[in-house]
């Protein structure tokens, strides 16, 4: 149960999905402190102090802003961190040799010239 459940979420579309939503979830932040804390009081002065959510005049809050920045960038080096930890993983797991597939002939021929080499013995 453990191997199929590794097998599910390190196999890259599971992983490439929760990555894409990590981030995503952490640029949605960045956008909405840009509307909010530095769109939006501009708008506001340029509307004579009104603020579309609480009508009221809202000074522009930047250092909210650069703070949704640097937490997208502290996110999205954790998730990248993350990601180059499984994908050596995986480079490991590809580079082992696999074993030669053999075909239904070439196997037969194997039984075949196994029980050939034992009736000599007898």
């Amino acid at each position: 149960m453990w191997n199929e459940f590794k097998k599910f979420a390190f196999k890259g579309n599971v992983l490439d999905l929760a990555v894409g939503v990590i981030i995503g979830a952490a640029f949605g932040k960045i956008v909405s402190s840009l509307v909010d804390d530095i769109i939006m009081p501009i708008v506001g002065l340029a509307t004579f102090g009104a603020d579309f959510s609480e009508l009221t005049y809202k000074a522009v809050n930047y250092g909210s802003f650069l703070q949704a920045v640097v937490n997208f960038f502290i996110t999205a080096f954790a998730i990248f961190f993350f990601v180059r930890i499984i994908n050596r993983y995986r480079k490991k797991e590809e580079a082992k040799p696999a074993a030669p597939k053999i075909d239904a002939k070439e196997e037969l021929l194997m039984e075949i010239r196994d029980l050939l080499k034992e009736k000599k013995r007898i």
